[in-house]
Parts: structure tokens; sequence; C-alpha cells
């Protein structure tokens, strides 16, 4: 039982590790195609092209920016329906969360890595006693 217990742990972790690479790799590249580059005015990571998660965070703090200095403080739901601005709140608002969805998405893979390196010493752990109790044994049946 031991051993198999130790075998599904490590297997998982591996799993999980090559699915978090998997993930990172695929909204980095994903971010990458848009050719989206972090405005000079930000307050981080400006002219840096959006392909991580630092870089997807400031170019969605400076849409937000830029949008509450277009339409005077005021977010999409406060603006009146016949504004003509409220397309352009609600279009930044769309770009912020989808910018953010991503910055969720590597936080997500990042935590996966973690957790199938987790798996895997938990796993080796499992071995490890399981290796140890059987020479235990082994030593004691031969006295």
């Amino acid at each position: 039982m031991r051993k198999t217990a130790s075998i599904a742990s490590i297997l998982l972790g591996a799993i999980m590790i090559v699915a978090a690479i998997a993930t990172w790799v695929v909204v980095s590249s994903t971010l990458s195609d848009q050719k989206i580059v972090v405005s000079d005015d930000a307050d981080c990571a400006a002219g840096s092209t959006v392909a991580g998660p630092i870089s997807a965070y400031c170019q969605a703090k400076v849409i937000d920016k830029h949008t509450l200095e277009a339409t005077d403080g005021r977010t999409y739901a406060e603006l009146d329906r016949e504004d003509p601005l409220r397309e352009t709140a609600m279009d930044s608002a769309f770009l912020q969360a989808s910018l953010f969805t991503s910055v969720v998405a590597f936080g997500v893979a990042a935590m996966a890595a973690a957790m199938g390196v987790i798996f895997i010493l938990i796993g080796l752990g499992i071995r490890d006693v399981s290796t140890r109790a059987a020479s235990r044994t082994d030593a004691t049946s031969t006295d």
C-alpha cells in the first residue's frame, strides 16, 4: 500500500508540474501574440511587452488610470447610459478583466507547480519511510 501511495503521489506531482508549465507557456505566448506593450506612463514595467504576470498587472492598472482620466474619475457603473464615454469605460473594464484573469492564471500555474513539488516530496517521504520500515523488519527477523 505504501509503495502505491508513494508512486501515485510522485506521479501526481509530476503531472501537476507539467500542467503548470504548459499553462504558464500557453498564457504567456497568448499574451505575447497580442503584442501589447505596457504604456510608458505606467507605474511599473513601462515599455515592456505584456507576456507575464507583472507586465499584465501593470498594463491593467495603467488602463484603469487612463480610463479614469478620460471619464473624470467615473467608472462604467457611474456613467449615464447615454454618456458616450460609457463604451470607453466598458471596453476598459473588459481589457482590465482579461489582463487580471491572465494574472490569476499565472498564479494558479505557480501554485500547481508548488503543489506538484510538495506531492513529489510526500511521495519520496513515503518511499523513504517504507524502505526504513522494511529494513528494520528484515533486521529484526534475522535476529
